[in-house]
């Protein structure tokens, strides 16, 4: 499939590229089809919207910056997805790069979820207040021992 993204053109994606958020993302419930396209910079990965070109969000591992992190679901909201097992699941979450020069920070509290099995995904909101909106990421892997 040919997708038009918002930072390096048109490029081809696989079927199993694609993912499906049945109930959108939050902010961007109306955009339910999107593909993960390897960025430049890797581990990184972009999460483009196949509905609206201009829509496209950097993804990351959150194992990789924060190495005890951890995810308490609602077997509720998993079953949304039709998760059956822990090793159906994906996670990742949001890079937020501001325009200003500040940190880049990861959304730790609102992970990306997708069942590897169907490619069905959602974005979930942890309960821990342990997990931010605004994880710096620098910060974090320096502290980790990272660079």
């Amino acid at each position: 499939m040919e997708v038009k993204t918002k930072t390096m053109g048109t490029v081809s994606v696989t079927d199993d590229k694609i993912l499906t958020f049945p109930n959108g993302i939050f902010g961007f419930e109306n955009y339910h089809k999107y593909a993960l396209i390897d960025a430049e910079y890797k581990p990184l990965l972009w999460l483009q919207s196949l509905d609206e070109q201009n829509l496209a969000f950097l993804l990351i591992d959150p194992f990789l910056i924060e190495k005890n992190y951890e995810l308490d679901v609602d077997d509720k909201m998993l079953f949304e997805i039709d998760i059956e097992s822990p090793t159906d699941v994906i996670v990742f979450s949001i890079i937020t790069v501001p325009n200003d020069g500040g940190p880049a920070t990861a959304n730790l509290q609102g992970p990306i979820v997708i069942n590897k099995k169907n490619n069905q995904a959602l974005q979930v909101i942890l309960s821990d207040s342990k997990w931010s909106t605004k994880h710096n990421i620098i910060k974090s892997l320096k502290s980790n021992g990272g660079e």
